[in-house]
């Protein structure tokens, strides 16, 4: 089969590997129709984690199955489903408190809880971006689509990753109704996180990045955008919130956060949420933060360490919660909403493009070249 491999820092080749193929009575076999490049998979492509080359990247999936294992029960051959970035087995002791992110049976990493698909350190499993893809535990890792999807993909393919990752980052800050919320990162986790606090009624939402075309989309749901190229961002924030700070923050840039002249500073997002949101208020952080980054110009984060403003956080009694997206806990319910027209989270979708133009929508995407918002692949033609 053909699928999307990295060979080193910022290079990745479209190329014929072994096909994907049922290992486990438990597994399916799916034909992937629609898979997406994720900004995570940017820290990879960077050369920023230690993934092996060879390995066939992607974690955001759908697609129709064709193949099932003899102890699949729920899942049938022709379901068209889409995958949790997750790899999780349904039945330890993290999984059934619904903490898939952090299973302890699917990864054989005895020191490491999680796994993904074409993902560091997140175990052997291939990722998606190839014309099939073996998912493990498949009664429990496949989401059944309705019909409509059929037409829809590029909605629906978001409740892989990123509808989700979106979602999870306004849990963790307990966003709730008539609140508001500064959100930084208008990457597409940002973009959810924003369309996800509409969702739930907040009265207003910043987003803060300095990409014109990302900020463009955050405006079009609603969402408040600022600059910070031109503007202060944390004035900016409590400018517009009587002085006071927003309610809730969620950091949705991570470790490779830049600041307008372009340097690398993994703290400054953390630190301007710090002293952006409110006494008492509470943050969700669902960028990406590793143990160790040799990569990295900062010498703290070569250890995965940050000079983060605990102080200033103390004082303020703030609270944080942060990590993985568990999806399962919230992808049927998101379904929901794209089913039932609440939500349409294909607006980020700038490029839909062949498996052989994966390395091209790597390059551009990037680059953050302007237009380039978020990549959709078709590995087997475009859907019906």
């Amino acid at each position: 089969m053909r699928a999307v491999v990295y060979e080193g820092p910022r290079t990745v080749g479209v190329e014929e590997v072994p096909d994907a193929r049922i290992e486990r009575a438990t597994d399916a076999l799916v034909r992937i129709t629609t898979t997406n490049i994720c900004g995570s998979d940017l820290h990879m492509y960077e050369g920023r984690t230690d993934l092996d080359t060879g390995r066939v990247l992607g974690h955001e999936n759908l697609g129709e199955v064709v193949e099932v294992g003899e102890a699949v029960d729920r899942v049938k051959v022709g379901d068209l489903v889409c995958m949790p970035f997750n790899v999780s087995c349904g039945f330890c002791e993290n999984c059934e408190k619904g903490l898939t992110a952090f299973c302890l049976i699917a990864n054989p990493d005895p020191n490491i809880a999680g796994a993904a698909y074409g993902f560091a350190d997140m175990g052997p499993y291939n990722g998606g971006q190839a014309e099939l893809l073996r998912v493990p535990y498949a009664d429990f890792n496949c989401l059944i689509l309705p019909p409509e999807a059929e037409e829809r993909q590029t909605d629906y393919v978001m409740l892989a990753d990123i509808f989700p990752t979106g979602w999870h980052a306004t849990e963790l800050a307990r966003v709730r109704a008539g609140e508001t919320v500064v959100i930084y990162g208008a990457g597409p986790v940002g973009l959810m996180a924003a369309l996800s606090s509409t969702l739930k009624s907040a009265s207003k939402v910043f987003v803060v990045d300095r990409h014109p075309d990302r900020l463009k989309l955050a405006e079009e749901i609603g969402a408040i955008p600022i600059d910070d190229s031109k503007v202060a961002p944390v004035e900016a924030i409590l400018d517009q919130t009587d002085g006071m700070g927003a309610d809730r923050g969620c950091e949705c840039v991570g470790y490779q956060a830049h600041d307008p002249e372009g340097h690398e500073h993994p703290n400054l997002t953390l630190n301007n949420l710090v002293r952006s949101v409110r006494f008492a208020g509470s943050i969700g952080v669902v960028g990406v933060y590793l143990p160790q980054d040799p990569g990295s110009p900062d010498p703290l984060y070569k250890e995965g360490e940050v000079a983060f403003d605990y102080g200033l956080f103390w004082f303020k009694g703030q609270s944080v919660g942060n990590g993985q997206c568990n999806v399962k806990a919230y992808n049927r319910e998101l379904m929901r909403l794209i089913h039932t027209g609440r939500a349409r989270p294909s607006w980020v979708v700038s490029h839909e493009l062949p498996l052989g133009e994966a390395p091209e929508g790597y390059e551009h995407f990037d680059h953050r070249d302007p237009g380039w918002t978020k990549v959709v692949l078709h590995p087997n033609g475009q859907p019906r």
